[in-house]
């Protein structure tokens, strides 16, 4: 795959520049200090060969002449003669003679003409050291034409009829030091421009094999970013965990599976709207019909119409009215519950009380159809539940609801209460006509409806807003039934003992 393909030039020219500019800094100062250690080996080098020339010199030239004069000046012409023959050997060699203090008497390559010039000095430390160990260490000492460089040297101390100094060589003279700046400085030229050439040459080929395996996760990653992008959701970096680029392919891998959670909840609540929308749209028409055409009876007949037919009319239409009412209450009730507005505030509380509350509350409706609806507990002392009481109230009532609408004349609706071992278990049981298990697979989706049973308003929508509630208490609900054979709903509540550890 081409890097172009995944990576903009941009990044690319950066990396390599970046990559380009690294290479040629170290090799920079790879030259430099190459340059920098090779001065100072050649500089070691020349001394350790050369440590001796001033005790040679003393060995050969003093034991016949002497340095100075009867009259106690220097003796020049010997040091011219020394001069002769040193350079004869190595043009670059500076002989001086000093005195105890360091103070140069006399060398040939300086000017002794004034005789009112100050004295110059060399520092004798270096001196004094380089004697102590016969000069097997590296020691630079002052060099007297120019005072701000040093220079390596060969240095001993002779005893001449009581005279006492220091013969000082310098090793590396000044004709040296021109030579030797030239030749390196055309070195280093050519070495620092070999290596620019050489480095930019390797730095192409190994900065683009390294870019380009350095980025082997960088593009897998660029390239599944662009394939989400395009519309493939299912896509995942593969083994995120062991990606050189990990804390960055496992976050994209979870803000992947955010936004398809988040798209299909979006797709969930549209759904939601688009159902809404429709369910009301339908339910609502046969309500409002019916409370639209008895209205519209009761204006024009009102002249002829008995009172008591008037009164038959106004019933119907406040039955339509009580039906649409709860319809709508129910719509927003689910709406709520389906885009999770609804947080349930749990507290401990006893389920016996709520369910005889409840049954209390459809007695005179059971007994109108001559139902008979009562509880059962198969203990004695059920523990007190950890829920929201209201919407385990609705739940409730809701599936009580569903089994007055289904239970025909003369059935039985219970409710029993028993003991689990993390809390209650609440059925509701009906003696209806039952269902078949593909009826079963779908009563708890909101407006669906059982294939022996004609549509009725809120039918299926109760049943899912029970399963919400269900849901929001981390349970569920489950049916037991069989065609004829009556339908029973169950769902479980943990004990408030359970979820405090008491």
């Amino acid at each position: 795959m081409n890097i172009k393909d995944t990576l903009s030039i941009r990044f690319i020219k950066k990396l390599m520049l970046t990559f380009f500019f690294l290479i040629i800094l170290m090799g920079s100062i790879y030259v430099f200090f190459s340059f920098y250690f090779t001065s100072k080996l050649y500089d070691e080098t020349t001394q350790k060969l050369n440590a001796n020339v001033a005790n040679h010199l003393i060995e050969e030239k003093f034991k016949d002449q002497a340095p100075f004069l009867p009259d106690g000046s220097v003796n020049k012409e010997l040091f011219g003669d020394i001069m002769h023959d040193m350079m004869a050997v190595n043009r670059s060699i500076e002989v001086y003679l000093l005195d105890k203090s360091g103070t140069i008497l006399y060398s040939v390559v300086l000017d002794h003409s004034d005789p009112d010039a100050p004295s110059q000095k060399v520092d004798v430390n270096p001196i004094k050291k380089f004697i102590s160990t016969n000069g097997s260490s590296y020691i630079t000492g002052d060099d007297p034409r120019n005072i701000n460089k040093k220079k390596i040297f060969s240095a001993a101390e002779f005893n001449v009829d009581g005279r006492e100094g220091y013969i000082y060589i310098v090793l590396e003279g000044r004709e040296q030091e021109a030579v030797y700046g030239s030749l390196v400085t055309g070195y280093f030229t050519r070495m620092s421009i070999g290596a620019t050439i050489i480095t930019m040459i390797l730095t192409l080929i190994v900065g683009f094999a390294a870019l380009y395996y350095l980025t082997r996760n960088l593009r897998n990653i660029t390239n599944t970013v662009k394939r989400f992008s395009e519309g493939d959701y299912k896509i995942r970096i593969q083994n995120a965990e062991n990606s050189d680029l990990s804390v960055l392919a496992t976050n994209f891998n979870s803000m992947a599976d955010t936004i398809v959670r988040n798209m299909e909840e979006i797709k969930s609540v549209d759904n939601l709207r688009r159902e809404l929308i429709a369910n009301v749209s339908h339910d609502l028409r046969t309500p409002l019909s019916i409370m639209k055409g008895y209205v519209e009876t009761l204006q024009i007949k009102k002249e002829s119409l008995s009172d008591s037919d008037k009164e038959n009319y106004l019933m119907i239409i406040q039955e339509s009215s009580d039906k649409l009412s709860n319809l709508i209450t129910q719509l927003f009730e689910y709406s709520k519950l389906e885009s999770k507005q609804i947080e349930p505030e749990k507290e401990p509380f006893g389920i016996t009380d709520l369910a005889m509350d409840i049954i209390n509350k459809f007695k005179l409706k059971a007994e109108s159809k001559n139902i008979e609806i009562s509880i059962e507990k198969t203990s004695e002392q059920l523990p007190m539940v950890f829920a929201d009481i209201s919407l385990v109230e609705r739940a409730i009532q809701n599936l009580v609801e569903n089994a007055l609408k289904f239970t025909p004349e003369n059935g039985q609706i219970k409710l029993l209460l028993s003991r689990t071992d993390d809390g209650v278990k609440v059925t509701i049981a009906d003696s209806g006509p039952g269902m078949s298990e593909k009826e079963q697979a779908i009563v708890f989706d909101r407006y669906r409806q059982t294939e022996n049973n004609v549509r009725q308003e809120g039918v299926g929508l109760g049943l899912a807003i029970v399963k919400k509630i269900m849901e929001l208490h981390d349970t569920a609900i489950s049916i037991k039934s069989g065609p004829g054979k009556g339908s029973a709903f169950s769902f479980n509540l943990k004990s408030y003992q359970q979820i405090s550890g008491a």
